[in-house]
Parts: structure tokens; C-alpha cells; sequence
């Protein structure tokens, strides 16, 4: 039987995925790494569990001891699963600019959170990397794993991710890129491969308000390339140890909005669910790719799950808040139901009297009512104007049935039939509209529910 003694003995072995759709106009062939086979969904868990092996060799992590981490949610994913099957305790601290989904996730696992400001200096008391010294300083037997400057996050990319690579592509990888925010990844198995074969270029990918670009290009540390950003697993404001800038060949710098955008077209486009930083490398590619000829084999890294980014890339909403998708300006149909679209539509059989229809009309406080037969189809419609009008030319059509009285049936329109359609086929001779949602149920519109559009 092929069975794992435990969950971290299935870290590693991912496999290399062909980009067809969005790649079709990159003359290589493009790969991905998609590491969010791991067991936490992201490449972290691989150079976590080797922090905490070295740790544990060199004395430094203690049997019962705290783990204290300043992470972004993918490392503390890592640790926190080594943690549960090892027996430590977690404390992570992050930053407010991460998903909420990150946070959720890692109290998943019994860690503990502090969430910091983002827009402060590393070197602030208030700054997660800080809160996580002091924590780690202050809490017996803690021990912090510092991914930034902890060489044994770029040592398990060099013992198991560039051998990976080499391995699966037979030795014919020509380019490797790779988003680059605490830098192992890139460094170990950048390192790995150019030793394999040092023609292989290796591409980082840096986002705008990232000091790693400028610093590669100029040996020069420029704080005013420091400004917020919400690309999410790449770049920094300082230089990680971790990061060998001999290592690699070139950085590019991506907009948020095209690492957005790009993380939305991965999942539509190849049926990859992988998160912001995926994103990143990938819309880096399209910009770099003069650099790629026939015959290169281009890895590029997936680093973690699109499941992180729910409530940010994956929300429509969040997307235009910033821009990154245009506004929605002009409202159909199914959007004119937005405020009722969970209530049962109201109607009254054919069959019924004027007076059960009247009934019902005052309970629910509507002016009109479709009318169905017993199959449930529409035959007709009351309004109350009508019904007065019966009402005051002979009582006694208050007892008769509503077939007899009704007018014609209210018009269907399409759940994506335009605002101008709604407004031009509400008029004195229908005063609503019906229409089905994609889940087969009917809904009616009102000239109230279109007045309510216009006015917004």
C-alpha cells in the first residue's frame, strides 16, 4: 500500500501544466509550476517545513516551543501545519492589506493572528515584523523563523524545487520566472538550475512601490521606490537576505492591475485556480516576451491558491472599487430586482373570486397580481384600478371569478432586456412585467423598481 505517515509527507512533487490560451502568443513553450498541490495550497509549505527541520537540528526550536512568524499567510499556512502534526504553538503576525481569507485559514489550524498597518516602516514598533521580534523576545522558549533572512527558505528550493524542474523538463528548461517577495523561491532554485546550466535565465517579477527592481539595476537602495501597493506575495521595502540578486538575470516590474486582471484570466483562461502572485508572473510574461524564441521552455511559478483571494481579485465588486474593472452603468432587468428577488412571486388563480384576489392584493400591499390557471401558467393579470372600476359599476363582481374580469397577462422580458426596453413596455396598458431568473424563478417589475434604478 502507498500511504503518507502523516500530511508533510506530501509536500513537493507538483506538476508542470502547458499555458495554452494565454501564452498562444509567446513563441515557447510556457509551463506552469503549479504548487498549489501542496497540502496548504502554496510553494511556503516547502521551505516551512525545512526552517523547522534545520531549527529543530540546531537546538533552536524546542519540543513544546512557540513558532512566531511575520507572514502573508502562505509561510504561516506552512508552519501551522508542520505545527499540528509536530506540537507547537503558532503566533503569526500580518499585515491589513491581506485577505481575510488568509487570516480565516491560519486560525483554521489553531494558530493565533496580530494583524499590523501596512503603511509603516519595517523598522516601526507597530510594523508585523517588528510585533513578531518583540513577541518572539518576550514569549518563552519562541522561536521565529525569519523567512526573510532564514537561508534555509532558499536551501529547500535548491534541494527540492530546481531539482523538480530539471527533472520534468528533461533538462530543457531555457527560462524560469518567479514573483519575488521574500526571494527563496527564485534564489534556490534559480541556483540549482544555473548550476545545471548557466545559459538559463531567471526572471523576477516585482511590483510597483517594490525597492528590487531599481536596487538590481543600480546597486542602489531608493526609499522614495517605497509607496503601498496590493499585489499581494511579491516585493518588498527592504532586502531580504534570502534574495540573490546574482542569481537572478532581470527583474519586471507589474502594475496591480494587470496582476489582477491576469489572476482572473488564469482561472477563466487555463482552469487554474492560482492566487495574486501567479497573476504577476504570469502578465510579466506577456510583457517580457520578445525575450522567449521557438524551442525555449519557459517554468513559471504558481505559488498558491485563487481560494486566498475570494474577497479581492475574485470579487467583482473589490475589483472596481480600484479601478480594475469598468463600472457597471447600465442596469438590465435581473439588476431591477436586486431588492426583492428573494420573495415568491404573488398570484392568484383564474379560478378564484375578485374577493380572494382582492385579498390578497391588500395583505401583501401590491396594485397588480398575475393570474395563473391550475398548469400554472400565466392567462391574465389584475390591477387594482381595474378592479375598482368592476367593483363600482356592480358589487356583486367582487364574488365572481377572476377569468372574468382580468385583463390580458403582463409581458415577459429577458433577464438581460435593457432598462430602455423595461421603461418603453411599462405604459398605461401594462403597468408590469414579469420576468424568470436563471434558476426558473419569476419575478415582477414595477414602474416603482425602474424609478428606483433612474434615481440611483
Amino acid at each position: 500500500m502507498q500511504i503518507c505517515d502523516n500530511i508533510l509527507q506530501t509536500i513537493g512533487h507538483t506538476p508542470l501544466v502547458r499555458i495554452n490560451r494565454i501564452a498562444a502568443d509567446i513563441p515557447a513553450t510556457v509551463l506552469a509550476k503549479v504548487e498549489t498541490f501542496n497540502p496548504g495550497n502554496s510553494i511556503k509549505d516547502r521551505m516551512a517545513l525545512k526552517m523547522i527541520e534545520d531549527a529543530e537540528k540546531s537546538g533552536a526550536l524546542k519540543p513544546g516551543g512557540t513558532i512566531i512568524e511575520g507572514t502573508s499567510g502562505n509561510t504561516g499556512m506552512g508552519l501551522a501545519i508542520a505545527a499540528v502534526i509536530k506540537g507547537y504553538r503558532c503566533i503569526f503576525t500580518t499585515t491589513d492589506k491581506q485577505s481575510r481569507e488568509k487570516v480565516d485559514a491560519l486560525k483554521a489550524f489553531g494558530a493565533e493572528v496580530v494583524v499590523c498597518p501596512t503603511d509603516v516602516e519595517p523598522e516601526d514598533p507597530r510594523s508585523y515584523y517588528s510585533v513578531s521580534s518583540r513577541l518572539a523576545a518576550e514569549i518563552p522558549n519562541a522561536w521565529k523563523p525569519n523567512q526573510y533572512d532564514n537561508l534555509s527558505n532558499a536551501q529547500a528550493h535548491y534541494e527540492q524545487t530546481g531539482p523538480e524542474i530539471w527533472e520534468q523538463t528533461e533538462g530543457k528548461i531555457t527560462h524560469l520566472i518567479v514573483g519575488v517577495g521574500t526571494g527563496g523561491t527564485i534564489s534556490g532554485t534559480g541556483k540549482f538550475l544555473k548550476e545545471k546550466n548557466p545559459a538559463i535565465q531567471v526572471l523576477g517579477i516585482d511590483t510597483y512601490g517594490s525597492v528590487f527592481k531599481k536596487y538590481k539595476e543600480t546597486g542602489i537602495f531608493d526609499k522614495n521606490e517605497i509607496y503601498p501597493y496590493i499585489t499581494e506575495g511579491i516585493g518588498e521595502d527592504f532586502l531580504p537576505e534570502n534574495v540573490d540578486f546574482s542569481v537572478i538575470d532581470h527583474f519586471e516590474k507589474v502594475t496591480d492591475k494587470d496582476a489582477a486582471i491576469m489572476t482572473r484570466r488564469i482561472a477563466r483562461e487555463e482552469g487554474i485556480f492560482a492566487g495574486n502572485s501567479a497573476g504577476s508572473a504570469m502578465a510579466g510574461l506577456l510583457q517580457m516576451k520578445d525575450r522567449f524564441k521557438p524551442g525555449d521552455v519557459v517554468v513559471v511559478i504558481f505559488h498558491d491558491h485563487g481560494t486566498r483571494y475570494l474577497g479581492k481579485m475574485f470579487n467583482d465588486d473589490w475589483m472596481r472599487d480600484r479601478g480594475f474593472l469598468p463600472p457597471v452603468t447600465k442596469a438590465c432587468a435581473q439588476d431591477l430586482i436586486e431588492k426583492h428577488k428573494n420573495l415568491r412571486l404573488i398570484t392568484v388563480n383564474q379560478d378564484d373570486t375578485c374577493e380572494q384576489a382582492f385579498a390578497l392584493m391588500q395583505k401583501y400591499d401590491i396594485s397588480q397580481i398575475p393570474v395563473v390557471n391550475a398548469q400554472g401558467n400565466f392567462t391574465g393579470s389584475l390591477e387594482d384600478a381595474a378592479l375598482y372600476s368592476s367593483l363600482l359599476k356592480n358589487r356583486e363582481w367582487m364574488y365572481a371569478k377572476v377569468h372574468e374580469v382580468m385583463q390580458a397577462p403582463l409581458p415577459i422580458v429577458s433577464p438581460q432586456a435593457s432598462l430602455e426596453e423595461v421603461s418603453s413596455r411599462i405604459n398605461k396598458d401594462n403597468n408590469a412585467l414579469l420576468m424568470m431568473d436563471m434558476g426558473g424563478n419569476w419575478h415582477i417589475i414595477t414602474r416603482y423598481d425602474v424609478i428606483a434604478a433612474l434615481s440611483s
